[in-house]
């Protein structure tokens, strides 16, 4: 089992867990602000499970109908997730508005408390847990997923302060709008959730360090004249590349082979996991006169 897919059963696990605590506290204590923390636990195990499925479909090999392999999967995995977080706020601000307008307190304030606590110990180590699998994999459904449970933290920080501030302070409709505060907080982690997603499902280039990293790697090569129409993207935990060097024409085919098979060797152990297609041209031939995407020799500044 890959450790994306231990990530991914690490959540779900996690999101069982802290449902059940929550839906018990919720019903102990009336609160509004427990009753989000539970929707947003009940949110973390659909949107686990959806991240589970992602991560296994995504380490599928590439196939007939899938050449570059299944890796979006966890984009689209992250997305729908991002969709669960905007409804789930959506809903818990509408119930806060309303709960503030009621003028209603929260009871039992004692089981809100403690079913936090342990929901914020629990979530801090899976939260620990996943940064090291997104050290390691880079994906970006566990990655998405973990924005999710960091929210979580700050989630039932304020279900601690709302129902201390209303039930202890006497500070009436303090669970109201820090139930409105949490809504507005999962609104914004939804955002930070998608961009990741995005970006990939966009095909969008590496940033422009680790483009300036590959090319040097390249600069190594005497043999290559130049380097141009370098393109970049990115599918699950995969990375693709692909870019035209310019060679000596009088060259013979042998001798290019034997330059691009080293030119390959060492960017795979430079940029591990990498996929890589070069095409090569003889000196000075342009393929695409006037795209300057696809004509600039990315050589000329590194040597």
């Amino acid at each position: 089992m890959n450790l994306a897919r231990r990530a991914a059963l690490a959540s779900v696990a996690c999101a069982l867990l802290l449902g059940s605590l929550k839906a018990w506290a919720a019903w102990r204590t009336g609160s509004v602000a427990v009753l989000a923390s539970l929707a947003d636990s009940l949110l973390d195990l659909v949107a686990s499970l959806v991240t589970l499925g992602g991560v296994h479909v995504a380490a599928l090999p590439a196939d007939d109908d899938h050449r570059f392999g299944h890796g979006k999967a966890e984009a689209l995995a992250a997305l729908f997730q991002v969709v669960m977080i905007a409804v789930s706020a959506a809903a818990i601000l509408w119930r806060a508005g309303e709960r503030l307008l009621a003028t209603q307190t929260s009871t039992d304030a004692e089981y809100g408390i403690g079913v936090s606590l342990v929901a914020i110990v629990v979530t801090l180590a899976l939260t620990r847990y996943q940064q090291s699998v997104i050290r390691r994999t880079r994906s970006v459904a566990i990655g998405a997923d973990r924005v999710h449970y960091q929210s979580d933290l700050l989630l039932n920080g304020a279900v601690i302060a709302a129902l201390a501030l209303e039930s202890y302070a006497g500070l009436a409709g303090a669970d109201a709008v820090f139930g409105l505060a949490i809504g507005l907080w999962l609104l914004y982690g939804a955002w930070r959730a998608s961009v990741d997603a995005i970006d990939q499902l966009m095909d969008k280039e590496w940033p422009e360090e680790k483009r300036r990293a590959f090319v040097d790697v390249a600069a190594r090569h005497p043999e290559l004249i130049g380097l141009h129409d370098l393109r970049t993207r990115t599918s699950g935990a995969k990375d693709f590349v692909q870019f035209h060097i310019w060679m000596d024409p009088h060259m013979t085919i042998l001798a290019m082979h034997d330059v691009v098979e080293r030119l390959e060797k060492e960017l795979a152990e430079e940029f591990p996991g990498v996929e890589v297609l070069i095409h090569v041209d003889p000196e000075g031939q342009v393929d695409e006169p006037g795209n300057p995407l696809a004509e600039t020799d990315l050589l000329k500044d590194t040597r």
